[in-house]
């Protein structure tokens, strides 16, 4: 026991609650917490990505969804006064996923563009 808390059972508290999951890859998941298992793998039901671009945000519908632990960077409770982040607008989620496209594009330019510019000796 560490802690009081039987091993396996840390989550057991998140059970039946909105949560945010944040992923390796910067991903940010929200949905209701039902089931895990020994490696943290997480089952929500209700769930849908949250995007944010810029000052824009969307959320894609996914229902219900399975979450590898090893993929788990973050998870916590959401207040529901809280849930809409402030100052950003939310949007459709087809507008957000071409934002994210086009963001995704401009970076992907900016490395093109730093690697063209390797010969040069900036420091």
């Amino acid at each position: 026991m560490i802690g009081g808390v039987p091993p396996g059972t840390a989550l057991v508290e998140e059970l039946d609650k909105k949560q945010l999951i944040l992923l390796r890859d910067g991903r940010k998941y929200i949905g209701f917490l039902r089931s895990f298992d020994q490696f943290a793998n997480l089952v929500l039901e209700d769930a849908y990505e949250r995007i944010i671009v810029g000052e824009q945000y969307g959320d894609i519908p996914l229902g219900l969804y399975i979450i590898r632990g090893e993929n788990v960077v973050l998870l916590g409770q959401i207040d529901p006064e809280k849930e809409v982040p402030a100052g950003l607008t939310k949007v459709t989620p087809s507008e957000i996923k071409l934002a994210q496209k086009a963001e995704k594009a401009e970076e992907a330019m900016k490395g093109t563009m730093l690697k063209r510019m390797d010969f040069l000796d900036l420091e």
